[in-house]
C-alpha cells in the first residue's frame, strides 16, 4: 500500500481525519463508491439520503489527496470564462453550466447547516480583474457574457476593496464562498457513518466489473458486490481511454503567507492571465493570526524542469501585483484535471456499461464540479431525470473543442519520446540525497533515488498505466507520468491515479552510468516536447 503523508493543509491547519479500517471481508451493498474525497463522500451523502446502501473505497486514508490540497474557493464563476464556455457549449448549456455551480454551492451551505459541520463555510465577494497583459476588452466580453447567461448581480467596478492594489477596473460577482475543505470532509464521514454507510481505506480497487452482476475487486482479493459503480478517483482507473483523451493533468501551485490583520479583506480574487493567479484569506479562529493563499502557476504533471521556481513567482506576484507582504508558512502542489471544453465529465463511463459512473475533469472546480457530479449521479442511479445530464456526460463530443483536443493528443505522443533519450545525469554518484534522476541502463529506463541517509532505490521507471516514462519533481519529490498524470512517491508507491500499480523494483547490483551515445538518438531526441 502506498506511503504517502498527510497534505500540506491539514499539517498546517492540524486537522485530524478519522482512522479508519481497511475492508478485509466480502460486502454486497447498492453501490460501491471509488474514491474518498469530496467527490467520493458527497456521492456517498446523497446516494444514502435517496435511501441507497452504499460503500466507500480509498486506496489511502482519509484526507491525504486533492481535496485536502484545495485553496477551497467556491465559485460558480467558470475558469474558462463564461465567453468561452458560451462558444464551447452554446447559451443554454453555459447557463445550465452556472446555475449547476450555484446549486453545488447551495448544497454545500445547505450540508454544513443541516448536519452541524464547523466547516467555516462563508459567503464572500469574488472579483475578477484584468491580467498584466490583458486588455478591457477581455472584462468587457466576460460582462457581456455573464449578463447573457443572468449571472446575478454581476457588475464592473472600478476599485477593490484590498486598499493596496488598483487593479483599474474589475468585474464584481457576489455570494461566492469559501470553506475549509477538510473540516467539510471530516463532517461528511460522520453524516455517512449516522446513515448507515461503510468507508474502508487503505483499500485499493483493482478491478471493477459492470453489468447485472456488478462488483469492485480489491488489492486483498475481497469483493464489494452491488448494482451500481462510482469511479470518484479524479481519473478513471479503468475504462480504456475514452475520458484520457479528453482531459489533461495538471499541476497547480500554493502559497500561504502570514500577513498583517486588516490589509485583506474576506474576498475572493482572480484574474485573467493565462495560467491565472487566484488568492482569498483564511482567519485562524483560534490564534487570531490571518493568511493569504495564492495559488495558480499551473502546468502540465511531469512537464516542468523547476518546479520549486513556482513558489517563488507566486511570492512576487502577491508583492508586485497585490502590493502585499508576508511571512510564507507553508506551500505546496495539487492536482487537477483539465478537459478540453471547460467541464467535468460526470456520468455512465462510455466503456464499461450503464450502471459504471464516473466524476472527472474538474478544471479547478473541483469542489463545485464534484457536488454537481454527486447530485447528477444520484439522480441517474435513482432512474431520475436531471437536467445537466447531456452537459456533463463523459460520452459527449464538441467540435468546438476539437483544437485542444489535438493539441492535448500531440503533446501527449510528445512525451513517449523519451524513450530514446539519455540518461538525467551521466552517473548515479550525481544523485544528491533526497534528489532522483532517470537513468538508462540498455533498452530499459531506471529511476533512481537516493534518500537522505545516501542509500540508492532503484525503480522502473515505466509508469504501470499506460507506458509512460515519469520524470522527477525535485519540488515533491515524486516520479510524476507526464503523459496521463499518475504520481509516485520516491519509493514507487502511487500517490495519483490513473495508475493503480506501484513504480516495480529493479534488480541492480552494479552502479548505473551513462552509456555511449548513439548518435542515431539525435533526430528523435530533437522531437521531445516539454
Amino acid at each position: 500500500m502506498g506511503s504517502a503523508s498527510y497534505s500540506p493543509y491539514s499539517l498546517w491547519q492540524k486537522i485530524e481525519m478519522p482512522v479508519l479500517p481497511e475492508l478485509d471481508r466480502h460486502v454486497t451493498v447498492d453501490v460501491c463508491v471509488i474514491g474518498g474525497g469530496i467527490a467520493g463522500l458527497m456521492t456517498a451523502y446523497e446516494l444514502l439520503r435517496s435511501g441507497r446502501k452504499v460503500a466507500v473505497l480509498e486506496r489511502h486514508r482519509l484526507g491525504m489527496g486533492d481535496t485536502g490540497l484545495t485553496s477551497a474557493h467556491l465559485s460558480n464563476i467558470l475558469d474558462e470564462g463564461f465567453k468561452k464556455i458560451i462558444q464551447l457549449h452554446g447559451l443554454d448549456g453555459a447557463r445550465l453550466a452556472y446555475e449547476s455551480h450555484a446549486a453545488a454551492i447551495d448544497e454545500i451551505e445547505r450540508i454544513q447547516n443541516e448536519e452541524g459541520i464547523d466547516c467555516e463555510f462563508k459567503r464572500v465577494d469574488g472579483y475578477l480583474f484584468q491580467g498584466t497583459e490583458g486588455t478591457p476588452k477581455e472584462l468587457k466580453d466576460e460582462l457581456d457574457a455573464c449578463r447573457d447567461l443572468g449571472v446575478d448581480g454581476v457588475e464592473s467596478v472600478r476599485t477593490l476593496p484590498l486598499k493596496s492594489f488598483d487593479p483599474g477596473g474589475a468585474l464584481f460577482f457576489p455570494r461566492q464562498a469559501q470553506f475549509h475543505s477538510l473540516k467539510f470532509l471530516r463532517g461528511l464521514v460522520g453524516a455517512i457513518f449516522r446513515m448507515g454507510g461503510e468507508i474502508y481505506t487503505e483499500t485499493t480497487a483493482t478491478e471493477i466489473g459492470g453489468g447485472s452482476a456488478a462488483f469492485v475487486r480489491t488489492h486483498r482479493g475481497f469483493t464489494v458486490s452491488c448494482s451500481s459503480v462510482v469511479m470518484a478517483t479524479g481519473v478513471p482507473f479503468q475504462g480504456g481511454l475514452s475520458i484520457h483523451t479528453k482531459e489533461a493533468a495538471y499541476r497547480s501551485y500554493v502559497i500561504v503567507l502570514e500577513i498583517e490583520k486588516g490589509v485583506m479583506p474576506d474576498i475572493l480574487l482572480w484574474d485573467t492571465e493565462t495560467p491565472y493567479h487566484f488568492v482569498r484569506k483564511f482567519s485562524d479562529l483560534e490564534t487570531g493570526r490571518e493568511y493569504l493563499i495564492a495559488g495558480g502557476e499551473d502546468h502540465k504533471t511531469g512537464q516542468d524542469a523547476l518546479p520549486l521556481q513556482h513558489f517563488e513567482n507566486l511570492q512576487n506576484w502577491v508583492v508586485d501585483r497585490l502590493g502585499l507582504t508576508g511571512t510564507l508558512v507553508n506551500q505546496w502542489s495539487g492536482q487537477i484535471t483539465e478537459p478540453v471544453d471547460g467541464l467535468a465529465y460526470l456520468g455512465r463511463h462510455p466503456n464499461l456499461g450503464p450502471n459504471v459512473y464516473s466524476i472527472s475533469g474538474d478544471s479547478g472546480h473541483g469542489l463545485t464540479h464534484a457536488t454537481i457530479g454527486a447530485l447528477l449521479l444520484t439522480d441517474l442511479i435513482n432512474g431520475h431525470k436531471n437536467e445537466w445530464e447531456s452537459l456533463y456526460d463523459p460520452s459527449r463530443t464538441s467540435w468546438m473543442g476539437l483544437g485542444g483536443f489535438l493539441a492535448e493528443n500531440s503533446n501527449l505522443v510528445a512525451q513517449y519520446a523519451d524513450w530514446v533519450s539519455l540518461g538525467d545525469v551521466a552517473s548515479e554518484s550525481e544523485i544528491p540525497p533526497g534528489e532522483g534522476a532517470v537513468m538508462r541502463r540498455g533498452l530499459r529506463k531506471v529511476a533512481v533515488y537516493r534518500d537522505q541517509a545516501g542509500d540508492l532505490h532503484r525503480l522502473s521507471a515505466v509508469c504501470p498505466h499506460l507506458g509512460g516514462l515519469v520524470r522527477w519533481n525535485s519540488a515533491e519529490k515524486t516520479w510524476d507520468c507526464p503523459c496521463h498524470g499518475s504520481r509516485f512517491d520516491s519509493t514507487g508507491d502511487v500517490l495519483n491515479g490513473p495508475a493503480i500499480e506501484g513504480l516495480g523494483k529493479e534488480d541492480v547490483e552494479e552502479e548505473i552510468q551513462r552509456e555511449p551515445r548513439d548518435e542515431s538518438l539525435n533526430t528523435l531526441e530533437l522531437r521531445r516536447t516539454d
